[in-house]
């Protein structure tokens, strides 16, 4: 079972990496169907990762991707309603149950470990800002979502070694590769749209 749910949540997220990394810089078409296509994969590999994390009580992580369900589906109709305003209530419920996850799965870690007293609960930390802001900033078209991500793969990359998930710690180094080009051609992008280059 644990073999299956690694491959599950690993193989979505990596893919989920690729097709966001690959859309910075192609023309809105292709951009706007690898983006759809990203947030929909991502959405799928949720719950392989929640058993994984909540079977090795990593608490903090896995209140963070349950309750960032909401920020994912916000990307998706944003990418949807192709540029769009956003609708304001919907943005509202992502942010709040994004938080309320964040509150709960923080202080039930604290309740089960006795405090802040393990590098997991550390490297989780990392993960949760990593994973919210990269989302939310991604979400709104924000290069900056990118730079969480880096912190987020980094510390779930180190945090699945310590726990013995070799399949997920690779998915997380190959996933980073994908961020780093992701960032790179989006900033690019953006030099170029605003005549830099």
């Amino acid at each position: 079972m644990d073999l299956v749910l690694q491959l599950w949540g690993g193989l979505f997220y990596l893919t989920n990496k690729i097709c966001f990394s690959l859309a910075e810089g192609k023309a809105e078409k292709t951009k706007r169907e690898l983006r759809l296509a990203g947030w929909v994969i991502y959405i799928l590999g949720v719950p392989a990762w929640v058993i994984i994390l909540i079977m090795k009580h990593n608490w903090i992580a896995a209140s963070i991707e349950a309750g960032g369900i909401p920020a994912m589906l916000l990307g998706l109709l944003n990418v949807y309603r192709n540029g769009a305003e956003t609708n304001r209530v919907f943005d509202l419920v992502a942010s709040l149950s994004t938080y309320a996850f964040m509150v709960f799965g923080v202080s039930y870690s604290l309740y089960d470990y006795g405090g802040l007293n393990s590098i997991s609960q550390v490297l989780e930390i990392g993960v949760m800002v990593g994973f919210l802001l990269g989302s939310y900033f991604l979400a709104k078209n924000k290069n900056s979502g990118w730079l969480f991500f880096m912190l987020m793969n980094g510390s779930m990359g180190t945090l699945m070694v310590l726990q013995g998930k070799p399949i997920l710690a690779f998915q997380q180094a190959l996933s980073l590769c994908f961020v780093v080009y992701g960032f790179l051609c989006a900033t690019n992008t953006r030099r170029v749209q605003e005549g830099e280059v």
